[in-house]
């Protein structure tokens, strides 16, 4: 192989630009020209494509988002279009696809490798929703700047003696509500992999005032419902005096964490590899802290799961 294109699709997350530099000068060292699809898949069938060099991912690791931008393309789910994204590849002679993202990516990333042009898929989302991988790149960044919100509107609800209410993104996957309420000692967690009974959140804030505590902390993630719309529900349940803070895309931004640098290069060093090797159609990951890789059509018929014990264990310290 002597020519690799890479490309971001789908939201954006700290630790992209680390995953595209580790992709370019991995592909550099063993000889190989890199070129970088502009504008996630739209930039593929719009033929928006350029060589890359040691110097175009120069200064990008401590970046958040993506270099080489990114945008939803519902039209490349027709095989025809994707046809078109093909073709420009192989109009620039480009022999193999590295496509960053999260679930939507690598589902056209499959489409792909299924019409056959071979693709590696690594894991970029700050929601940690992908099948195949311990975590994602952009989850550990992500979680740092919630618990960063938690601390400092626990500072606020302190002194005011409220409950606060903190509405997190997840749409489908509660990891970033969960990770962050139990990192940031959340009273109550609201995921949308469990169902919630009001009844008992009521009678936990209400064993906590008899004990003194004048203020809480609700993490409440987007897929559950909005921060707003569970304020009202509390406020008929208690009659309680809550503020709600929405931390929308400030979660994505930032500069990415030590282990999403780490992880983002690793991840990118291995696809490259797996492309020199001749496997496409492969998604990488980590496990135990080991690196792996698997079939990326298989990875999207399994099911993400959030690690219920860690739900249980922040019930427990809540009390």
């Amino acid at each position: 192989m002597k020519r690799i294109g890479v490309l971001t699709s789908g939201g954006d997350s700290p630790g992209m630009n680390p995953a595209i530099r580790a992709v370019v000068r991995k592909a550099i060292f063993h000889n190989i020209e890199v070129y970088g699809i502009y504008g996630g898949y739209t930039g593929l069938i719009n033929g928006n494509i350029k060589k890359l060099e040691l110097g175009s991912v120069g200064d990008i690791i401590h970046r958040g988002g993506t270099m080489l931008h990114s945008a939803r393309c519902p039209e490349f789910k027709n095989p025809e279009v994707r046809q078109k994204g093909i073709e420009n590849l192989k109009a620039h002679g480009i022999e193999g696809l590295v496509v960053i993202g999260g679930d939507g990516s690598y589902r056209g990333a499959k489409a792909l490798t299924e019409q056959g042009f071979p693709c590696v898929g690594i894991p970029g989302t700050i929601d940690n929703d992908i099948p195949g991988t311990d975590v994602t790149i952009g989850f550990d960044t992500a979680l740092n700047t919630v618990i960063e919100a938690i601390d400092k509107i626990r500072d606020t609800a302190t002194s005011h003696e409220r409950t606060f209410i903190i509405e997190v993104m997840g749409r489908d996957a509660g990891d970033i509500a969960l990770w962050a309420g139990l990192a940031g000692g959340a009273e109550t967690i609201l995921i949308p992999e469990e169902n919630y009974d009001m009844n008992e959140i009521a009678e936990r804030l209400r064993k906590g005032q008899e004990r003194g505590k004048k203020h809480s902390i609700i993490i409440v993630a987007e897929g559950v419902c909005s921060g707003t719309e569970f304020a009202k529900q509390l406020k008929e349940a208690t009659n309680l005096d809550t503020r709600v803070s929405v931390l929308g895309h400030i979660q994505r931004g930032g500069s990415p964490t030590a282990a999403d640098r780490v992880l983002a290069s690793r991840l990118g060093a291995r696809a490259v590899e797996l492309l020199i090797e001749g496997k496409g159609g492969r998604a990488v990951g980590i496990e135990n802290n080991r690196l792996v890789d698997y079939d990326i059509i298989e990875a999207l018929s399994k099911e993400h799961k959030l690690d219920l014990q860690l739900y249980k264990l922040s019930q427990e310290l809540s009390i």
